[in-house]
């Protein structure tokens, strides 16, 4: 039995990893790195060798776990690809956005390789993927399988695997708190054998006295003053999860009177995904079943096909994608003609890598000229910006605290920076002095026992 490594590099990237218990092969995850290129940006399948593959199984539709799923189902056209409904309602758009950006890049960057798969090609194997529902048992191979809620967006699953006298537990990416749309992962406790924990946010430290509503109410706060002096707001977010997230909160503090009524506009991938997510307002485990946000919260839909660029107006705001703000997006696009406004404010979220445009805003000082684009002029820097902590990742305690109640015997940690890794790595070795700790480097193989 052992697990295996599939990525290029440490760190948030490429999630991918094949599982073998007692000869049963499954590849769990199967991204795309979010902040590289061409092949660099994939997981290594060819570490599989052409060996049979049982099942390829996808925890969520975030690009960084779904991305390369084509690709993998290329190499093992007979492994059938387990998935929640949600995830693959989400995942699809996800992947035929993926193709569409990859073709954009090919003549903006002249990677002959893009686009790795086509639209064609999507369609096709999207009748393939195989749904199945949260905490109901399915088998591949001689394993068990169950999916758990994760609660880290919709259709987010952690993957319980057994086999007489072992079992496994990988979390994928998990948030046990309550989210403004999604609730607190619901995983079992039972003993686990071997644990696949993530690492996200291994290296934050809480502050003493957070609380989400907190930040719901700093966040409008914050909106209040921006509008109240003449200004606008920016908030850059991720298509799945986020925009959603930060509607749904915009909602709640609208109806509370905490935020005046103003224009709220949304772009990019953000209005297709918020489409497929009302879709299933009545059919998942969340917050407030039923409310639809489109229709809630009247919002305003920006479109390059409807005429143009968007335009900057006082008194609005502005949650865009990307998260990122990576380059040719719409948050990125806006931020040139919005930073160097001093009435205005842009609003982080989430997650920024610090070398993206959006890591580049936080990390700068009032007057930096900012290049956010290498084809565009730099901007300047004079807006406000603050930081919220929206995560829907687990704190650091939640994670710790979930590996002493599951009593593993072997713990994997992935999906996690350097410091974040070592946090984890000798924290659980004090609180869980019986369990064998591992971070595993790209290509290295564990023996599970």
């Amino acid at each position: 039995m052992e697990f295996l490594s599939l990525t290029r590099g440490r760190g948030i990237g490429a999630n991918s990893y094949l599982l073998d218990l007692d000869g049963t092969r499954v590849v769990l995850d199967a991204g795309m790195h979010p902040r590289e290129e061409g092949s660099a940006s994939l997981p290594e399948f060819s570490r599989i060798g052409d060996g049979q593959v049982e099942a390829i199984f996808v925890s969520h539709s975030h690009l960084d776990h779904i991305g390369a799923l084509p690709l993998a189902m290329r190499k093992f056209p007979h492994a059938p690809v387990y998935m929640t409904e949600g995830t693959a309602e989400l995942g699809a758009a996800m992947l035929h956005n993926s193709v569409n950006v990859m073709t954009a890049k090919r003549e903006e960057l002249g990677i002959s390789d893009y686009p790795f798969f086509t639209h064609r090609e999507l369609d096709l194997l999207e009748r393939v993927w195989e749904c199945r529902a949260l905490e109901r048992p399915f088998t591949v191979g001689g394993m068990t399988c169950r999916f758990h809620d994760a609660g880290h967006i919709m259709g987010s699953v952690g993957l319980h695997l057994e086999i007489p006298g072992h079992s496994v537990f990988y979390t994928g990416d998990v948030n046990f708190e309550d989210q403004s749309v999604s609730r607190s992962a619901a995983f079992p406790r039972d003993h686990i054998d071997t644990l696949v924990l993530e690492a996200t946010r291994g290296a934050v430290e809480r502050p003493s006295g957070f609380s989400r509503q907190g930040e719901i109410e700093r966040l409008g706060e914050w909106i209040r003053r921006v509008l109240g002096r003449g200004g606008s707001v920016l908030i850059p977010v991720f298509a799945v999860g986020k925009t959603q997230e930060i509607l749904v909160s915009l909602h709640g503090l609208r109806q509370r009177g905490r935020i005046p009524s103003c224009p709220v506009f949304i772009g990019g991938l953000s209005t297709k995904m918020t489409s497929i997510v009302d879709r299933f307002a009545d059919r998942v485990p969340r917050q407030e079943s039923g409310l639809r946000i489109l229709d809630a919260m009247d919002l305003q839909v920006t479109s390059r096909r409807r005429g143009g660029e968007l335009r900057y107006s006082a008194g609005c705001v502005y949650a865009l994608s990307s998260g990122m703000m990576s380059e040719n997006t719409v948050s990125n696009r806006f931020a040139l003609q919005f930073l160097d406004n001093p009435l205005n404010a842009v609003l982080f979220v989430g997650y920024t890598d610090p070398e993206s445009p959006a890591g580049l805003i936080r990390r700068a000082c009032q007057g930096d000229l900012l290049r956010l684009d290498p084809r565009e002029e730099p901007v300047a820097l004079q807006c406000d910006v603050e930081t919220f902590d929206f995560s829907g990742h687990a704190t650091r305690e939640d994670l710790v605290l979930f590996a002493r109640e599951v009593e593993p015997s072997k713990i994997l940690l992935v999906h996690g920076d350097d410091d974040a890794v070592e946090w984890l790595r000798t924290t659980l070795m004090r609180e869980l002095p019986q369990a064998e700790v591992w971070a595993p480097e790209p290509g290295e193989s564990v023996s599970l026992g």
